[in-house]
């Protein structure tokens, strides 16, 4: 497994294929492993944040979500794929069905969760949805009682980051072998209640741009994020050089 480091991170550099070869070889080992979806606000948030920094530095799998990575590695001279996080999680679902193995579902609006859940055994062949939970929950405990109760083999974890982070790290140390996925809003693309960008938008990576137009209220977070990281990025490439 190859990994490089971006502003002090490693990054998986796979390209989808070998990515999903290798989270479904850790699917079927005895811990639980964490998946991370990483783009530049995780960056961000792990400069103030050192649990969040631990986390990002102890998941199994960090494979480059955001385009904004790609570039950044990419200002470092390595040139990985970008691996959109919702197509990543997608094709896990069907490798889970395909293996007749438990997956399970927490977070978003419970209108969403239920809609996603449904739309998902209604696309995928044999899928067994065997726990779902809203993301509007207090007591973690409850929610991982119940994932230890029904024993899925995939859990994607929609809570948002770091709490989703968060969460599949403290469920590293309680629950049964399995493989867990932070996936952000997939859920409301699964249950149709976001659209998602037209493929020419996917394939240039300006999924965001379009989700930008589409929620104008997302404009903040990617602004100033986005330049701020790659300037980062670009000072952590001449003082590397230097």
């Amino acid at each position: 497994m190859n990994r490089v480091k971006l502003l002090g991170y490693e990054i998986d550099t796979f390209d989808f294929n070998q990515a999903i070869d290798y989270a479904t070889e850790l699917l079927s080992n005895d811990k639980v492993n964490q998946v991370v979806t990483i783009n530049p606000e995780m960056f961000t948030t792990a400069e103030n944040d050192e649990e969040f920094s631990q986390i990002l530095n102890s998941a199994e799998m960090v494979i480059p979500d955001g385009v904004g990575v790609k570039i950044g590695l990419k200002i470092m001279g390595e040139n990985v794929a970008r691996i959109a996080g919702i197509d990543f999680a997608r094709k896990m679902i069907e490798v889970a069905a395909q293996n007749n193995m438990l997956v399970a579902l927490i977070g978003a609006k419970p209108e969403i969760i239920n809609k996603a859940s449904k739309n998902l055994k209604t696309e995928v062949e044999n899928l067994n949805i065997v726990y779902t939970h809203d993301g509007y929950f207090d007591n973690w405990d409850e929610i991982l009682e119940g994932l230890k109760n029904t024993a899925p083999k995939l859990i994607l974890v929609a809570l948002g980051s770091p709490k989703q982070e968060k969460f599949i790290s403290k469920a590293k140390g309680i629950l049964n072998p399995a493989l867990m996925i932070g996936v952000g809003g997939s859920f409301d693309v699964w249950s149709g209640t976001v659209e998602r960008a037209p493929e020419i938008y996917q394939k240039l990576g300006l999924e965001w741009l379009y989700r930008t137009v589409k929620q104008p209220e997302r404009f903040k977070r990617i602004f100033p994020n986005l330049p701020i990281f790659a300037l980062k990025v670009l000072k952590n490439r001449v003082c590397h050089k230097g």
